[in-house]
């Protein structure tokens, strides 16, 4: 089960909330639409709009959401997602993701860095900006969504993106924020096409799970509109 949120805010009322940023987003966010649930694992998707004098955000989660007191009743919906509608072979998508590469730590003679326990060390994670690589990384997403850790196999994300239509890329834009006194950014681009599903079990998870790093900071969250081809 899973439910799509949409809030609508003034941008008056977000900055005198202190929401500056997108990970305040993601904080304010998760303590209003679930103050019951402190403990919880944090896993919803978000997406963040920027409008005139406003902002659109859009959630979705396995746990219904409540309307945070800082969002008027006339910005808030939420609905619950049947499962007819992950049934369909081809959607028209609209995504925001955070694309980036990761270059091994190498010592000076070439050798890859280890952590104490063995394992490699976490790469640097670079954006990519040019058309070719942004187009390259969507559709190796859908052959290869992530490594699954138990086992050291791909994941598929079950979906292709459908050649014969125009995918639309939009130029990064960075985002910046603020975690912890440490500032930081992430570079977003927006993707607009058409896909087939070719594994619906693996493509509900990437639906829900969302694509791609940054998650926490409005990244990853497919939006879908079924269509016939």
């Amino acid at each position: 089960m899973s439910w799509l949120a949409r809030f609508d805010v003034e941008a008056e009322t977000a900055y005198a909330e202190g929401i500056f940023d997108s990970y305040a987003w993601h904080r304010r966010l998760w303590e209003g639409c679930f103050p019951d649930k402190p403990d919880t694992k944090r896993d919803f998707l978000t997406r963040i709009d920027q409008l005139e004098n406003a902002f659109r955000l859009w959630m979705l989660a396995r746990i219904k959401p409540e309307r945070p007191a800082w969002c008027s009743p006339y910005g808030f919906a939420v609905k619950e997602i049947p499962a007819s509608f992950l049934t369909h072979r081809y959607y028209a998508f609209d995504l925001r993701a955070n694309p980036v590469r990761t270059i091994v730590q190498r010592g000076p003679n070439g050798e890859t860095l280890l952590r104490p326990n063995g394992k490699r060390k976490h790469g640097k994670r670079v954006p990519l900006v040019k058309p070719e690589e942004l187009r390259a990384w969507l559709i190796h997403k859908g052959q290869v969504r992530c490594r699954d850790k138990d086992n050291g196999k791909d994941v598929s994300g079950g979906f292709c993106i459908v050649q014969d239509k125009p995918l639309e890329i939009s130029p990064m834009v960075e985002t910046h924020f603020r975690k912890k006194r440490r500032s930081g950014y992430h570079g977003g681009v927006q993707f607009r096409g058409t896909l087939e599903v070719t594994d619906r079990e693996r493509f509900i998870d990437t639906y829900q799970s969302g694509i791609g790093s940054a998650k926490g900071f409005g990244f990853g969250l497919f939006l879908l509109a079924p269509i016939v081809m």
